[in-house]
């Protein structure tokens, strides 16, 4: 991996990282307390996690039209599929429970983010297009399981709605896994 794509994934990164727990690093103005994901209701939460499937959805499309890549390709196949999937299952349980998910501060910053990120790899190909997407995937991943383990999951109060999350984990984990093993053999 060159250094500036080093660099680049340490900033998005620290970007994903930052603006999913920015309540925790920054001071609150007039001593008012600053949105923190750990506030988040179930509902909340909820579109939270629709959003980040609907956003990795998204990358997966562009991947699907800019790469040639077979690995790339089978990767974002598995997002669509796999992510399409949870959303299926989030959206029949609050159905279920006669609910609707929240828009809220995460999940408008993380709508936000995507958007930069869609512009910047839509200007890629071929093989930066390739290990741009892989990188964001293996760093995506990372930050949004970080967040679904260590916040969320301790924080739901329904228990199907929490049943959902730990499933879904599971789920997000291999994509983790698999996002590594993507960008490993893209260095070779």
């Amino acid at each position: 991996m060159s250094q500036s794509n080093i660099t680049s994934s340490v900033i998005l990164v620290l970007l994903v990282v930052t603006l999913l727990f920015a309540a925790f690093l920054v001071p609150a103005v007039k001593a008012e307390k600053a949105p923190s994901p750990a506030d988040l209701n179930d509902l909340e939460i909820a579109y939270v996690a629709y959003t980040a499937d609907s956003i990795d959805i998204r990358y997966a499309h562009l991947a699907l039209a800019k790469s040639k890549n077979p690995k790339v390709i089978e990767f974002a196949e598995t997002m669509i599929r796999d992510h399409t999937k949870v959303n299926e299952q989030a959206l029949a349980l609050l159905e279920k429970l006669n609910a609707q998910p929240q828009d809220n501060f995460l999940s408008q910053q993380l709508n936000k983010q995507a958007d930069q990120l869609v512009e910047e790899m839509s200007g890629l190909s071929g093989a930066a297009f390739d290990k741009r997407y892989a990188e964001n995937e293996l760093s995506y991943h990372q930050a949004v399981n970080a967040l679904v383990g260590d916040t969320f999951i301790p924080n739901i109060e329904n228990p199907e709605m929490k049943a959902l999350f730990e499933q879904a984990l599971v789920i997000f984990k291999s994509h983790e896994q698999h996002a590594q093993n993507m960008v490993n053999s893209l260095e070779q």
